[in-house]
C-alpha cells in the first residue's frame, strides 16, 4: 500500500468515525428529548389523578359537615318529637355518612395512585439508556 493509498484510507476512517460521533450526538440528543416528553406525560397523569383524588375528598368534608348538620337535627328532633322526625333525620344522616365514605375512600385511592410525584417510567428508561450507551461503549 503506498502512502497516498494510506492517507486516504485514514481520511476515509477519520470521516467514518466523524461521522458516527455525530450520529450518536444527534441520537443522544433525541432520546434525551424522548425522555423529557415521557417525563412530562407522565407527571401530567399523576397531577390529574391527585387533582381527583383531591376533589373527591373535598366532596367528603363537605358531605361531613351536611352529615354532622343532620345528626344535629336529628338529636333536636329527638328531643322535640317522639319519633317520627328524628327517626327520618337519622335515617338521612346515616344516608350521608355512607356517601361521605365511599367518597373518602375513592378520594384516598386517587391520592395513593399519584403518589410518589416522580416520573417512574421515564426514569427508569433512562437508566436502562444510561446501562446501554455504557455497555456499548466499552466493547
Amino acid at each position: 500500500m503506498s502512502t497516498a493509498e494510506a492517507e486516504r484510507s485514514s481520511r476515509t476512517e477519520d470521516e467514518s468515525v466523524g461521522v458516527l460521533v455525530s450520529r450518536a450526538s444527534e441520537q443522544v440528543s433525541e432520546l434525551v428529548r424522548d425522555e423529557m416528553r415521557l417525563a412530562r406525560t407522565e407527571l401530567g397523569q399523576k397531577g390529574k389523578r391527585f387533582g381527583a383524588g383531591g376533589g373527591l375528598l373535598g366532596g367528603a368534608a363537605l358531605v361531613g359537615v351536611l352529615v354532622a348538620q343532620a345528626a344535629v337535627a336529628a338529636g333536636i328532633a329527638a328531643l322535640s318529637l317522639v319519633l317520627p322526625v328524628w327517626a327520618a333525620a337519622l335515617i338521612v344522616a346515616v344516608v350521608l355518612a355512607v356517601i361521605a365514605a365511599v367518597l373518602a375512600a375513592a378520594g384516598k385511592k386517587q391520592i395513593a395512585r399519584a403518589v410518589p410525584p416522580v416520573p417512574e417510567q421515564a426514569v427508569d428508561s433512562v437508566k436502562a439508556d444510561v446501562a446501554e450507551i455504557k455497555e456499548r461503549a466499552h466493547r
